[in-house]
């Protein structure tokens, strides 16, 4: 029977992770770092990477679940919560309802446990299509949640963060997750439990001062804007031209913030080699 439905969800994150990864239009595609055109199914296929210069185009939550996770042990925790208005935001909800049907999420994060080179863990996946992966109260709760599952399950947590921020529509209610992710993972650590983080471009704001910065191991990908302001923000508030680079990937692991910059293609073997030497030191039993 568990085989039955671990074939059922194996088919259910295929299909959503075919509509996350695909790209309308022509047959080939312009590289927005180099310029190049690539085939739309070289590009499919390397997991959204270019294969002429190795920039990373942003991928959906499910897709990228579906990089990483083996087959069939996928099972999604919390589907079905999404965001509310609190604070009667002018458009908010046309907002919130344009892009669930655009991304067919009912939230910015997609958290679920399954397992990676067989070893269980819980994922959480921020996706940037919707609303730019910015954290409302809904977000901070699934993510509140998934962190708890987590500490009672004794599991390693994995999460991946791309996000423009806090959701400015649910105003002081969206900040408010800054502090309770953080203070779900500060318990979390008590436990002596393994989190990765796992920052993708871009990773700003809010989620950069909380949950994102918290991990035992820090994780990017190439790439990556990764920073509280932006670039632009921070370089007209000081009056300075920024080094080159600046907030990206590589300069955050040259100046210690990053423990690693894994492309993509080497990120579900480099988490697998993580958790199995996490397992083998017996931190979570």
């Amino acid at each position: 029977m568990n085989s039955v439905f671990a074939k059922r969800r194996a088919r259910l994150l295929a299909m959503k992770a075919m509509r996350d990864n695909y790209i309308p239009g022509e047959k080939r595609i312009s590289c927005p770092q180099c310029g190049q055109e690539s085939e739309r199914r070289v590009v499919s296929q390397g997991l959204s990477v270019c294969p002429k210069c190795g920039y990373h185009w942003p991928i959906g939550a499910y897709y990228r679940l579906s990089t990483i996770l083996d087959p069939g042990s996928f099972r999604e925790l919390h589907p079905r919560l999404s965001a509310g208005d609190p604070l009667h935001f002018p458009g908010y909800k046309e907002k919130l309802a344009a892009a669930q049907r655009k991304t067919g999420l009912t939230e910015a994060v997609v958290t679920a446990t399954g397992t990676i080179g067989g070893s269980r863990c819980v994922v959480g996946v921020l996706d940037s299509r919707f609303l730019m992966g910015s954290m409302s109260a809904a977000v901070g709760e699934k993510i509140a949640l998934a962190i708890e599952f987590a500490a009672k399950n004794k599991l390693p947590l994995i999460l991946f963060a791309a996000s423009g921020g806090a959701r400015m529509q649910e105003g002081i209610l969206s900040l408010m997750q800054m502090a309770k992710t953080s203070a779900a993972l500060a318990r979390f650590s008590d436990k002596g439990l393994l989190y990765i983080s796992v920052l993708t471009d871009p990773t700003t704001g809010g989620v950069t001062a909380s949950f994102a910065s918290l991990g035992d191991i820090i994780l990017a990908e190439p790439g990556a804007l990764i920073g509280f302001a932006g670039p632009r923000v921070i370089q007209q508030t000081i009056g300075e031209t920024l080094p080159e680079g600046f907030q990206r990937a590589e300069y955050q692991e040259a100046h210690g913030f990053v423990d690693a910059v894994v492309p993509r293609v080497q990120l579900r073997d480099t988490l697998a080699q993580l958790l199995r030497l996490h397992e083998k030191g017996g931190r979570h039993e």
